[in-house]
């Protein structure tokens, strides 16, 4: 298996990573929501238009 991030050979310290760098890189992508499962339940798409449009009505941003 290779680093998820850069595709180098992952070392022991980090693994699955190959430095603290990518680590780091992946930790971000999850902490914007980057990584999300899709989802075809229709409620679950529903609800975020409503909860977009009601961030938008009160001016803040969506969950």
């Amino acid at each position: 298996m290779s680093c998820p991030i850069c595709q180098k050979p992952p070392a022991p310290k980090y693994r699955p990573f190959c430095s603290a760098r990518c680590a780091d890189v992946d930790l971000g992508r999850w902490m914007r929501g980057a990584y999300a499962v899709p989802s075809t339940d229709p409620d679950d798409a529903l609800r975020a238009i409503e909860e977009a449009e009601d961030a938008i009505l009160h001016d803040r941003k969506p969950h």
